[in-house]
């Protein structure tokens, strides 16, 4: 079980399952939503994911049509992201878990855009664009 929430602590959640891959997404809009160089993401199972508390503080913005991104309406923590054509997955972002795993499934997108003041040398691949 995976548990975490919102920097307030308003905003708690579980999911039952594992973190099996990271996306360390380097595009503009990651990039302003989280107020850092990439967002860390993973794609989880929507009906796994169980809010706890705090559901009314979930809140919407859609900087695209099709996607939302969630976020606590109380201190403004990045939650998750969805894509309206995928309602079965959603994107956490890993800042928000609060349980200890591992994952060594992971990889940079958008590294063609990423912030001119980062650099990704790590030992996971670079892609220029999404991963297909």
């Amino acid at each position: 079980m995976i548990e975490g929430g919102c920097l307030c602590g308003g905003i708690r959640y579980q999911y039952d399952g594992e973190i099996e891959e990271i996306s360390i997404c380097h595009c503009s809009q990651c990039r302003k939503a989280q107020g850092s160089a990439f967002a860390a993401v993973s794609p989880v199972e929507s009906a796994r994911l169980r809010f706890i508390a705090g559901t009314e503080l979930l809140k919407e913005f859609r900087a695209t049509p099709d996607k939302a991104r969630v976020f606590c309406a109380n201190c403004g923590s990045p939650i998750y992201s969805s894509k309206d054509d995928l309602p079965q997955l959603k994107r956490l972002r890993l800042g928000t878990v609060d349980t200890p795993f591992v994952c060594d499934n992971a990889f940079h997108i958008f590294v063609d855009s990423k912030a001119s003041w980062w650099d990704c040398n790590d030992r996971y691949p670079r892609f220029a664009e999404r991963k297909t």
